[in-house]
């Protein structure tokens, strides 16, 4: 199979999938490398294909259909409080975006999570312990932001309440 077809069932895989897709799958699929896949989803992107990595895999950017209310909320809390605020968000209809960071030296630095359900919780909170890597959030004493989508702006507005009566929500007045 040469390099055009390859990326050509990458494409083919993303598209058909409900699920993300791993590097790793798609290697062992097309019996390649897994650099190969990441070179190959780096000139899908660059051909104008809009691939997101997510933490469990590739897939290709959601469209936002039935989705008329998004937000972005700062928050600070400790790495004990991560599941307990992305549950807070996914139990009341919501989808944890992405998270973002100001860094020091490199400005701002976002990690796309695309979490809408426990299961995707339960498996991004997984990842983190298997890989020991440290969260964005380590980078700033826990100050982060969220991007979070609903369906509506009363279901958006019962998550801001939600996280802000959990303590989660950065304090306007400090």
């Amino acid at each position: 199979m040469g390099p055009q077809e390859r990326r050509k069932s990458i494409l083919d895989a993303l598209v058909s999938s409900a699920e993300p897709v791993t590097g790793q799958d798609l290697a062992s699929r097309l019996k390649v490398s897994r650099q190969i896949i990441v070179q190959d989803i780096a000139l899908l992107r660059a051909h104008g294909v809009d691939v997101v990595a997510t933490p469990r895999g590739y897939i290709l950017a959601p469209k936002a259909s039935g989705v008329r209310a998004q937000a972005v909320v700062a928050c600070r809390h400790g790495r004990d409080n991560v599941k307990e605020e992305l549950m807070a968000i996914v139990e009341m209809g919501g989808e944890v975006i992405d998270v973002i960071v100001e860094h020091p030296l490199y400005g701002q630095m976002t990690g796309l999570l695309m979490l809408k359900s426990k299961r995707d919780v339960d498996e991004f909170l997984k990842r983190v312990e298997d890989t020991g890597a440290s969260l964005l959030s380590a980078l700033t004493q826990g100050v982060h932001l969220h991007t979070i989508r609903a369906h509506d702006r009363q279901a958006l507005r019962r998550i801001v309440d939600r996280l802000r009566s959990d303590g989660y929500l950065l304090d306007e007045r400090s």
